[in-house]
């Protein structure tokens, strides 16, 4: 089994940890010039941004050559995961992949414009996150399908959703709007851990540029705590205890 994961906090690194398999990162992936991947099993985890997939993921499945005989498509995210996989079984129809399994686990919701992490740290136990995934790995083991139908419902949602919403929530040029404050020490961190390779270090400080993931790995894995958003709802970082900086960095440098 292999799995490609996309990782910023250190839940989808974990869930695929959890599942098994080899695991690749799709940032390094995309850093290749072709990705052909070949296994009986083949799966993707990555998380939901805004109710879509992340910019890297569509690109990931436009770019990499998949062939295998059971592909699965699993979705982290804070509320709700069905519209995504619904952009997701388009972008793999496109490919002519057919995923016969698609689910997602209910983690820590991390977009810190709209969660204070002590909160959603403190509602954990709720979700039963192990439990989530052990039900998930138990139907993959078995080849279980659980397809993903594009009813007109769905799809009027993708479409309001992706018009309305996602605009407003993701774009390349967010890092933009970042501030770096006195108590960054140009340590590299942000820079090793960005997925997208949007982020350099200066003499004059922190640059972003402008295609950024929207991810927030920079920014919940500062050592410092010195990136910020103009809108915080709170003061705490995350990371998936699960996980170190060192993951991170190996995933995304």
């Amino acid at each position: 089994m292999t799995i490609c994961y996309f990782t910023a906090s250190g839940n989808c690194l974990y869930v695929a940890r959890r599942i098994g398999g080899t695991l690749l990162s799709i940032p390094q992936l995309m850093r290749q010039k072709k990705i052909e991947i070949e296994d009986d099993t083949v799966g993707i985890v990555c998380p939901v941004y805004a109710v879509e997939l992340p910019f890297m993921i569509v690109d990931f499945m436009k770019k990499a050559d998949i062939k295998t005989d059971y592909f699965f498509f699993i979705l982290t995210c804070g509320y709700g995961y069905e519209v995504s996989l619904g952009h997701a079984e388009v972008a793999a129809r496109e490919r002519g992949w057919d995923i016969k399994y698609g689910n997602g686990v209910f983690m820590v919701d991390n977009y810190l414009p709209f969660f204070d992490m002590d909160e959603e740290i403190r509602k954990l136990p709720e979700k039963n996150v192990e439990g989530q995934i052990d039900a998930i790995c138990a139907d993959i083991q078995a080849r279980k399908e659980r397809r993903v139908k594009l009813t007109t419902e769905l799809k009027e949602q993708m479409e309001f959703y992706h018009k309305t919403h996602a605009p407003k929530v993701i774009n390349k040029n967010m890092a933009l709007d970042y501030t770096v404050n006195d108590d960054c020490i140009r340590c590299g961190i942000c820079a090793k851990v960005c997925p997208a390779n949007n982020i350099t270090i200066t003499e004059d400080g922190i640059c972003f540029s402008e295609h950024c993931e929207v991810c927030y790995a920079c920014l919940h894995n500062c050592p410092q705590h010195a990136i910020h958003l103009p809108k915080e709802a709170g003061t705490k970082q995350f990371r998936n205890e699960h996980v170190t900086l060192a993951d991170i960095v190996k995933s995304n440098e």
